[in-house]
This record gives structure tokens, C-alpha cells and sequence, in this order.
């Protein structure tokens, strides 16, 4: 399988080939990774691949299928998803799946792709497991989400995962400068360690600039699950939409720790303040702060309250202690409301 298009993955993409070469693709993948990490690169390949009618290794690129695919033009592969809309709606799905048993117009198969797999709630993931069971012989589904975890068991033992892995910096690197040449390239190895190791990540701020979210959010009072729910509440009034206020909140703070964790190895960090945290703190400790974060925003995803995960936030000594010195240089600093402002 032809797989240049997305970078590093070494291991991913010798699986596929293999798969490929036995005339063995599943009806059914889930790729997983976060946000920047080639998903949706990964999904345009796979179905370029499945509908390519070219001789040899696919896909070609090249050939009418092929063409179609990659120009968003195929009328064989169909994207379930409403933007507008937190979550899926379960009639798009029942509508997929009653389509499904018609069979393709030109393609081999017929493609579903689901860009936000996370976001389908039980009853919709219910509806969807019963096509996912027994699908006609042309029949595939792409699951995207973020992680595994997020899909029912059934779902996910029904699929095969792909989980795309960060990219060592000697793959990033070269990536970058190519696609940024007049960017320092102490710039953009700092943008690619703050980014994960992932080049949409990056790409999104190469200059080491935070995300538009993360500007003027309202400052963590204090480190326990009141505090953070009274920050909350002070950006979103509507107790319905805590979630969404708290999202950014454990946002930023997650910006700054990674890069209070980046400067200790003397890359620049994002404030003067981040690399006074790394100074007060363990690596072990800000790595665990770090884990807590993303765990803590995993769950938002699902119907967890904000209250209980910024609780949960604080049970371990060596992260409510990293709060603490956050908390203690953020005042001193009079971040406030602006508290990754650049």
C-alpha cells in the first residue's frame, strides 16, 4: 500500500501493506490519535486504496477512482457527521445504515466515515453495531476518534484500531522546515515538542503561539473541584455548559505544563513563568500533572461531570502540589484572565 502521504508510522504501515498483500482490509478500522496526528490523512488513503482499480500497489493516485477520492468527489463514500451538532445525531446513523444495503454506484465498496466517532452517544453506537456485525461484502466504516476508549467495547472488538503514533523530530523536523522555511529552527523544534510529536499540531502553531481557546480563558482559582467549577461557572453561567467552559480552562493549563516541561530542556518556553514551574517542580511531577490533564479532558468527552474530573484532579499529593506552584506563580504574575496570552 502507498502510504508516503502520511509521515512516520513505520510500524502502522507495514501492518496495512500486509493486510493489503493478503487481500485482507477489514470492513471496518478505527483510527485513533489526537487532533493533528493524521487520521483523517490515514482515511483518505484507505479509501483511495479500497476504491482504486488500478493493477499493482494502491492506491495509485492516479486513476479516475483514485481521483474522485481525493478530490472529496466520490460518490461511493459517504461522511457521517453534522458539525453543527455536539453530538451525531442517531437518525444520520439509522440513515447510514438503511443506505448501506444499497450497493455502490461505481466503487468496489461503499464508505462510511465517521470524522467524529467519539461524539455518537450509546443509542447511536447501538444502532451502528448491528451494520458493523454482519455488513454486506461491500460494505466498510472508518471510526475517527481520538481514543479507543471512547467507543463501546462491541464497537471496538468489531474493528480493527489503528493508533497513529508522534513522530520522532528526525521525521518533524524536515516536515516542518519544508513547510515553513523562514521560521527559526529553534522555533520549530519548540513547536514540535510542545505539539506532542504531531505535525498538524504543529503546523497549527509553528511559531509556538497557543491556540485561539487558550487566550482569555478565566484563571484556575484555586487547585481543588470547586474552585475550578467556580472558574466555570464565572465563563459560562449555564450549569448545562460547564463542560464547555472547563474544556479550555484545563486547556491552557496543559499548554503551560507541557512547556514548563519542554524548557528544562532548554527549549524556549512559552512564558518566562513556565520555566519558573519546571524549576519548582520534579519532572515526575509536572509529568503526572501533565497525564492528569488529558485523562481529565478525555472524560469531558463523555457524561462526567466537571465538578467530579477537576475533583479528580487533585487526588494525587504530587499534582495538587504542581497546581499549588502554578497557582502560587500565576498570581504573582497577575495572569488573571489573560493567562496565556501572547
Amino acid at each position: 500500500m502507498k502510504l508516503a502521504a502520511l509521515l512516520g508510522n513505520d510500524t502502522l504501515k507495514q501492518r496495512l501493506s500486509a493486510l493489503q498483500a493478503k487481500g485482507k482490509l477489514t470492513h471496518s478500522f478505527l483510527l485513533t490519535g489526537p487532533e493533528g496526528s493524521g487520521r483523517h490523512t490515514l482515511a483518505r488513503i484507505l479509501c483511495a486504496a479500497m476504491q482504486c482499480t488500478a493493477p499493482g500497489e494502491r492506491p495509485c493516485g492516479i486513476c479516475p477512482q483514485c481521483r474522485k477520492v481525493l478530490d472529496g468527489a466520490h460518490p461511493d463514500i459517504c461522511i457521517v457527521d453534522d458539525p453543527e451538532k455536539k453530538t451525531i445525531p442517531v437518525k444520520l446513523v439509522r440513515d447510514a445504515c438503511t443506505d448501506l444495503y444499497i450497493r455502490p454506484n461505481e466503487g468496489q465498496r461503499k464508505i462510511y466515515l465517521f470524522p467524529r466517532a467519539q461524539d455518537l452517544n450509546q443509542q447511536g453506537q447501538n444502532v451502528l453495531l448491528k451494520s458493523i456485525e454482519e455488513p454486506p461484502p461491500y460494505g466498510t466504516f472508518l471510526l475517527l476518534a481520538e481514543h479507543a476508549e471512547q467507543l463501546l467495547p462491541t464497537i471496538r472488538s468489531r474493528c480493527v484500531e489503528l493508533r497513529l503514533s508522534p513522530l520522532p523530530e528526525a521525521v518533524l523536523l524536515p516536515a516542518l522546515r519544508e513547510r515553513f522555511p523562514d521560521v527559526p529552527e529553534g522555533t520549530l523544534r519548540a513547536a514540535g515538542v510542545r505539539a506532542g510529536g504531531y505535525l498538524g499540531r504543529a503546523e497549527s502553531h509553528p511559531c509556538g503561539t497557543t491556540p485561539g481557546c487558550c487566550r482569555r480563558v478565566p484563571r484556575l482559582s484555586v487547585p481543588t473541584a470547586r474552585g475550578v467549577r467556580r472558574s466555570c461557572c464565572r465563563c459560562c453561567p449555564d450549569g448545562a455548559a460547564e463542560a464547555r467552559a472547563a474544556r479550555p480552562i484545563l486547556t491552557q493549563w496543559q499548554a503551560l505544563l507541557v512547556s514548563a516541561l519542554t524548557s528544562r530542556s532548554g527549549l524556549p518556553p512559552l512564558r518566562p513563568e513556565c520555566a519558573q514551574i519546571a524549576e519548582a517542580r520534579p519532572v515526575s511531577d509536572i509529568t503526572q500533572a501533565i497525564e492528569a490533564i488529558r485523562l481529565a479532558l478525555r472524560d469531558l468527552e463523555g457524561n462526567v461531570s466537571p465538578g467530579a474530573i477537576c475533583g479528580a484532579l487533585t487526588v494525587k499529593a504530587a499534582v495538587n502540589a504542581v497546581f499549588a506552584d502554578c497557582q502560587k506563580t500565576c498570581r504573582a504574575k497577575s495572569f488573571g484572565g489573560t493567562f496565556l496570552t501572547s
